[in-house]
C-alpha cells in the first residue's frame, strides 16, 4: 500500500499539491444502491414531490460540482462531465454516477460524491413512505488516467443457489 498523501511529515492533515502533475484526462464511475420494498417503488410515479429518479439526477450531477465544498482536501476541478443514471432493479434503485475531467488529479471522490448525495436524494424524495430505505454498496466501479493508472472492480460472484 502506498505512502497516504493526505499526511504531513508530523501527521497533520494537508492538501496535496499537485501543481507539478501534468493535466491529463481522468474519468471515473462509481455506483450506490437504495433499498426500496414493493411498495415505495410501485409509488415512484406518483410521488407529490415530483419524480424522485429525476430529482435524484440533478441533485447529484450538482453534488459532483460541489465536491471539494463538503470534502476538505479534495481540489476544486473544472469537470468537463458529470453524469448520473438511475435504473430500478428488484428491490430498489442503482444508481451510477460518471465524472470526467482533463486536470493534475482525478475524480474518484467526485464520482463518489455524486452517486452517494443522488442516493441521500431518493431517500428524501421517499422518507414519507417508509423510514426503513437502506442507502448500499456505495464505491468506485473504476477510474482512468493519473499516476495510479486505471483501475476497474473485478465483478462480485453470483451467490450460489445450490443448499
Amino acid at each position: 500500500m502506498s505512502k497516504l498523501s493526505h499526511y504531513g511529515r508530523k501527521g497533520q492533515a494537508r492538501m496535496v499539491d499537485v501543481s507539478a502533475k501534468s493535466a491529463t484526462l481522468r474519468t471515473a464511475k462509481a455506483q450506490a444502491f437504495v433499498r426500496l420494498s414493493k411498495e415505495v417503488l410501485a409509488a415512484l410515479p406518483s410521488n407529490p414531490k415530483g419524480d424522485p429518479l429525476e430529482v435524484a439526477r440533478i441533485a447529484g450531477i450538482m453534488a459532483a460540482k460541489k465536491t471539494s465544498e463538503l470534502i476538505p482536501m479534495c481540489h476544486p476541478l473544472p469537470l468537463s462531465h458529470a453524469g448520473v443514471d438511475l435504473a430500478i432493479e428488484d428491490g430498489g434503485v442503482r444508481i451510477t454516477a460518471t465524472a470526467s475531467t482533463a486536470g493534475p488529479t482525478g475524480v474518484e471522490m467526485e464520482a463518489l460524491t455524486a452517486a452517494s448525495v443522488a442516493a441521500l436524494t431518493v431517500y428524501d424524495m421517499t422518507k414519507a413512505l417508509d423510514k426503513s430505505i437502506e442507502i448500499q454498496d456505495v464505491f468506485l466501479l473504476e477510474k482512468t488516467g493519473g499516476k495510479s493508472g486505471d483501475f476497474r472492480r473485478a465483478p462480485k460472484p453470483k451467490p450460489s443457489t445450490r443448499r
